[in-house]
């Protein structure tokens, strides 16, 4: 039987620094990429116990993330949704890869009901190269799309049960 596993990607701003992009693991670890307004970029690791306690950090160059980047297998980044909100106002913008053999794949977005189950809205879906900006709800889902939603905290748990499980 295949598991069935989305990966949690959160964005952090960090004011007069920069971004943390940061994926958390099935075990809870943070890795995270830190992108200066310099145009600098640090690979970091976070404490399992403290998610803002680094426990080592790499610069990296350009040629360094870019190989790096193309080792994971990232093809896109995503530029960040602006203007939405921040942790203050308990907004957060999250990404989700449609798990290997998910059910969802080959069925409509709408199928999903995220918004009415979970009061997240999928706001675009990243496929190879393309994104797919405010996907309709007859957009149908395919492979390895990462779905890029907003929405508080519990409503984005919520959608990343919803994906990892598929329909049903």
């Amino acid at each position: 039987m295949v598991k069935l596993v989305s990966v949690r990607v959160e964005r952090v701003d960090l004011p007069g620094i920069g971004v943390r992009n940061d994926v958390i693991t099935e075990g809870g670890r943070r890795v995270s990429v830190v992108s200066l307004r310099s145009g600098e970029r640090d690979l970091a690791l976070f404490d399992a116990d403290d998610p803002d306690a680094s426990t080592d950090s790499i610069a990296l160059t350009d040629d360094e993330a870019a190989a790096l980047a193309e080792v994971l297998g990232a093809s896109l980044s995503l530029s960040r949704v602006t203007g939405l909100g921040t942790r203050e106002m308990g907004l957060f913008t999250e990404e989700m890869t449609l798990p290997t053999g998910s059910g969802w794949v080959g069925r409509q977005m709408g199928d999903t009901k995220a918004r009415t189950l979970t009061s997240s809205s999928i706001v675009a879906i990243a496929r190879g190269t393309q994104v797919i900006a405010s996907p309709t709800p007859t957009e149908l889902l395919e492979q390895g799309d990462v779905i890029v939603a907003v929405g508080t905290r519990k409503g984005l748990d919520a959608l990343a049960k919803i994906i990892d499980r598929g329909p049903g």
